[in-house]
């Protein structure tokens, strides 16, 4: 698989007359490589994946990942640098630019100090980006991404109904957290040990829980704290960070409520936004604009009153956020393989609903791979 990606990488080197192509985005990196959870710039540690159009792949990476590198990096070559020793991870980059005309950057995703460095090596005339060709690459899945696109559905369900099953009045918000953290650990586990021989991918979830509950609902990326919740209160669950199933992301969310909505405009609300999701969902399939989704699920918030929206979703993968975004001004076509977040939301100056899922385009449709009740009365817990 790796080599198959770095194959197809060098097609478009050479399609577009780039010689050496430097590759610094972790997901990246991983994606044509296997390679992940190095500590890189957080730390100040650069890795830097050197793929040349013709000849062997380099890997530069800090001498204390060197064993982890040799593990799981399908390249050819591993190039280990350490902290104060000689050149440290530029002692390679003169030799491996030696000739090339035109080298390719990651301009978004390389750290400043590489950045500079390569500027003084490397004329800006012949600097051109890689990041669209490996964006146009990571669009259509293949049949082993779309599997883990379905196991991370999986992970994300059971963290949803964790979630679900820990909400109520007198609770703080950190427990459920604890129970989406351990649900979604559990059915990871599980799926890993039955499908995949990779025994050092980690099963545990990680990233924050993003939620909100009473009239902290309006702070959207609000994390889960000690705030004890009450009878009444909306609760707002969010696992667009934490579903992470063998490096692969998707976007879930739903608005719930404690033994009873207390402000009956927030079921009015809901309602539009739940809405505005199926719009989207009506629009939804291969060889329509990405943007035309949104403008679907615009039409519906716009015409109940409510302002012009944030965008309805995007494309995701082994990022957060990939190619394309279901917003105004991109036109890309979506084709069969893409996977997408789609949301419905609506906001208010005290209330905040959004139901979010994510969906695989087929050759006809779609397919849902989240799942959990949107109607109003299944959310009333």
């Amino acid at each position: 698989m790796f080599h198959a990606r770095m194959d197809q990488l060098r097609q478009k080197m050479a399609d577009h007359d780039i010689d050496v192509a430097l590759i610094t985005d972790d997901d990246n990196v991983y994606y044509l490589t296997g390679y992940y959870d190095y500590l890189h710039m957080e730390f100040g540690r650069p890795t830097i994946l050197v793929v040349p159009r013709e000849g062997h792949s380099l890997l530069i990476t800090p001498v204390i990942d060197e064993v982890m590198a040799k593990t799981a990096a399908r390249v050819d070559q591993i190039a280990a640098w350490n902290d104060g020793a000689g050149e440290e991870w530029r002692a390679e980059l003169p030799t491996a630019l030696t000739g090339a005309r035109r080298v390719a950057i990651e301009p978004g995703h390389m750290p400043p100090l590489v950045r500079q460095y390569i500027d003084g090596l490397v004329n800006a005339d012949r600097l051109v980006t890689v990041t669209p060709h490996l964006a146009d690459m990571r669009m259509i899945k293949s049949e082993q991404e779309l599997q883990l696109a379905r196991h991370a559905g999986q992970v994300a369900t059971a963290m949803m109904a964790a979630g679900r099953g820990a909400i109520g009045a007198g609770v703080p918000e950190f427990e459920v957290a604890l129970a989406t953290a351990q649900a979604g650990t559990r059915k990871a586990a599980d799926l890993l040990a039955a499908h995949y021989a990779d025994t050092e991918m980690s099963p545990n979830t990680h990233f924050l829980q993003i939620m909100a509950s009473g009239q902290d609902i309006i702070k959207t990326h609000h994390r889960a704290s000690t705030r004890i919740m009450q009878h009444g209160d909306p609760v707002f669950l969010c696992f667009c960070g934490m579903t992470n199933f063998h490096r692969f992301k998707l976007g879930f969310d739903r608005t719930f409520w404690i033994g009873e909505i207390a402000d009956p405009s927030q079921a009015e609300v809901y309602e539009i936004a739940r809405a505005s999701q199926a719009a989207a969902l009506a629009a939804l399939r291969p060889g329509v604009t990405a943007q035309s989704v949104h403008e679907a699920y615009a039409e519906v918030i716009q015409g109940a009153g409510y302002d012009y929206p944030f965008r309805c979703g995007r494309a995701t993968g082994f990022s957060f956020l990939e190619k394309p975004q279901l917003v105004t001004g991109d036109e890309t076509i979506l084709q069969p393989g893409m996977v997408l977040a789609v949301d419905g939301s609506v906001s208010v100056e005290t209330f905040r609903a959004q139901v979010g899922d994510s969906f695989i385009i087929t050759d006809d449709g779609y397919e849902q791979i989240t799942d959990h009740p949107k109607g109003i009365a299944d959310l009333i817990l």
